[in-house]
């Protein structure tokens, strides 16, 4: 899953419009953001095997620490600590933590429905679980359309631009992460793990790229923003 994952983010700002845009991105696709860092450092493994599924070619072979579903708890814990921790002076800071903590662990729960049975519940000797929807392109485009489509429309519903940088900016955010899903499914598969995980540490740029799109977006009800 790839949109399906931003789509978690775009819709949660609607539910707490003080947490920047940025950090929902953060928080939804983090598992994907450590994940390309501990291929690097060889601390987690992927095989590349076309046509192992109808939708991608990568093999998850060890990946206890980014997806491993008690780590995933962890991550979830520490994140939204981590965010409470920071802005507990401010207003609901608790809920809004509680948020951040939910869309970490949406990641591992959107991937199960995904993934073929490779998700491991603890590192070490697990049980792999998976359903496998990546065996059907058809049935993986719609699940991850929907995600992605009914994000973005909670999230124009919620906030309103400012200016140029607000509604462009943001239409250019959402056509580049459809353009780069549509990628992952029709291009080519890659050629070696390094390419993967040099290309992963791009989506820091989609992060960067909503902090500086969500500056330029209000609530849609005229509020003072909070953050």
């Amino acid at each position: 899953m790839f949109i399906g994952h931003f789509g978690v983010g775009f819709g949660a700002k609607s539910v707490r419009p003080a947490i920047s845009l940025g950090t929902l991105f953060l928080a939804s696709q983090l598992l994907d953001l450590l994940w390309p860092t501990f291929l690097l450092l060889g601390l987690e493994e992927v095989t590349i095997q076309p046509g192992i599924t109808e939708v991608t070619p990568l093999d998850f072979t060890h990946y206890p620490i980014s997806h491993s579903l008690l780590v995933v708890l962890g991550w979830s814990l520490l994140a939204g600590v981590l965010y409470w921790i920071i802005r507990r002076k401010r207003e609901g800071a608790i809920q809004d933590a509680l948020i951040i903590g939910f869309c970490v662990l949406s990641h591992w729960l959107l991937d199960v429905i995904m993934h073929r049975p490779d998700l491991p519940l603890y590192p070490g000797d697990s049980p792999m679980v998976g359903l496998g929807l990546w065996n059907s392109l058809a049935g993986s485009v719609a699940v991850e359309s929907i995600l992605f489509i009914t994000g973005v429309v909670l999230y124009v519903r919620s906030t309103t631009a400012l200016d140029k940088v607000g509604s462009i900016g943001f239409w250019s955010l959402v056509g580049f992460l459809a353009l780069i899903h549509l990628g992952n499914l029709f291009g080519p598969p890659p050629t070696n793990v390094m390419d993967i995980a040099w290309a992963g540490q791009l989506q820091w740029i989609l992060v960067l790229w909503a902090y500086w799109v969500d500056k330029h977006r209000v609530p849609a009800s005229g509020a003072i923003r909070l953050a």
